[in-house]
């Protein structure tokens, strides 16, 4: 009877358990990334009652079969409480710093050791430092910076924190212009019409140029640049200086590239070869309209707002004058064995002794899954489960008090004999 109530209590204390378990997943139930927790129970050791033995040998008379052997179990003790890391429902938040990760994978955060923090929170802002920190728990998100050199991210590199340029310009040169309209094709021989050429340098400064064409004999017309810019310390026109047309008066394709080249004494990148595109242009008998059309330049613009590319995890600056320029790339770990990472708080989570070590890359490599822009993942409770479990948790550990309750009354039976 004793034997039976130590079982018993054995079995108190890990229904409570299994109720604590059940009440952190429903706790967790609107925590981002929370990953529900499971339960595991296992027999505790088996008394030895009699061994049996095995049947006696067929030339044995009378020859007898085998006796199992008879054990009465000692109770349960507590098996495992195992992370579920099924995928949680992604939740549109607008926010572009948000990130969920689909697939397996986990953000790498700064702690301050090398062994680094990993979460599947990806509620990240940009704080007053400019690096990239995950809300939660402040700490830096890492990836790899873009190379201010090449301007490309080179992930095989140590990883670092994000950082955003948050007071940055950023200008374009003109490498290519495009002229359109038409050549007023009852232009006397040595008439000119001239058209005025906007073209910024490296430091988003405009310059203009007056390019002028003028009427040869039949169906050409020679090109010539000047300026007045005191930027410009020198100015030529390279390549083909003559504009031909066909008799239909439709630009001949016989013509080669115009190149104009810009000396500057402003600091900016020199010397500066814009490609000249006459092709749209027309000679035909109405009024000149030749005139810019477009060109690939830009003045300068600030930094305006990020972006965030789905998939990769490309961070990317957006700028007031429209230009885009990478930043840096988030990373992300993955291990053998995720269920092996010990819970830290803040929802962190850190290796220990069967996890594995981090596999770190780009996310959508390796086993490594994508991320998602704007979203966050929710937990993985299900509620329908977790009450079941509660109800479970809840008549186990009734059972097993009435089992206790049982065998003192027994006892009191037992005592009362002597009366």
């Amino acid at each position: 009877m004793l034997r039976s109530m130590y079982s018993a209590i054995t079995a108190l204390g890990l229904h409570q358990t299994y109720m604590d378990v059940v009440a952190n997943n429903l706790a967790n139930v609107n925590t981002t990334a929370y990953k529900t927790s499971r339960v595991d129970f296992k027999a505790q050791i088996s008394q030895l009652l009699s061994a049996g033995n095995a049947p006696t040998a067929a030339t044995v008379t009378p020859s007898l079969g085998g006796r199992n052997a008879v054990q009465v179990g000692l109770g349960v003790q507590l098996g495992a409480i195992t992370k579920v890391m099924t995928q949680g429902a992604l939740r549109s938040t607008g926010r572009v710093t948000d990130l969920a990760v689909q697939g397996d994978g986990f953000f790498v955060l700064d702690d301050g050791t090398q062994g680094h923090a990993y979460t599947r929170d990806g509620a990240i802002d940009v704080g007053q430092d400019g690096k990239l920190s995950q809300i939660n728990s402040a700490l830096h998100v890492l990836g790899w910076q873009v190379s201010p050199t090449t301007g490309l991210i080179d992930t095989t590199g140590p990883l670092t924190a994000i950082t955003v340029p948050t007071n940055s310009s950023l200008a374009r040169k003109t490498a290519n212009l495009t002229l359109n309209g038409n050549l007023d094709a009852t232009t006397a021989a040595a008439g000119t019409v001239a058209s005025t050429l906007a073209v910024f340098d490296s430091l988003g400064t405009q310059h203009n140029v007056t390019l002028t064409f003028t009427r040869n004999a039949g169906m050409s017309w020679a090109l010539t640049a000047t300026e007045t810019d005191a930027d410009i310390t020198a100015l030529a026109l390279g390549g083909d200086t003559t504009a031909n047309f066909l008799a239909t008066g439709q630009w001949d394709t016989a013509n080669t590239a115009t190149t104009l080249t810009l000396t500057l004494g402003n600091g900016a990148t020199t010397p500066q070869a814009v490609t000249v595109d006459l092709s749209k242009l027309t000679m035909l008998d109405e009024a000149s309209t030749a005139a810019q059309a477009s060109q690939d330049g830009l003045a300068a613009g600030t930094l305006t707002g990020l972006s965030v590319v789905s998939d990769s995890g490309r961070v990317v600056g957006l700028y007031s004058n429209g230009m885009t320029q990478d930043i840096g790339q988030v990373a992300l770990a993955s291990f053998v064995n995720p269920n092996g990472l010990l819970s830290a708080g803040q929802n962190l989570l850190r290796p220990w002794l069967n996890s594995g070590d981090p596999q770190i890359g780009t996310p959508g490599s390796g086993a490594r899954g994508t991320i998602a822009s704007g979203y966050l993942e929710g937990s993985n409770v299900d509620l329908a489960q977790e009450f079941t479990n509660m109800i479970t948790a809840q008549r186990g550990f009734q059972a097993n008090s009435r089992v206790i309750t049982t065998s003192d009354e027994m006892l009191q039976e037992l005592i009362s004999m002597k009366r």
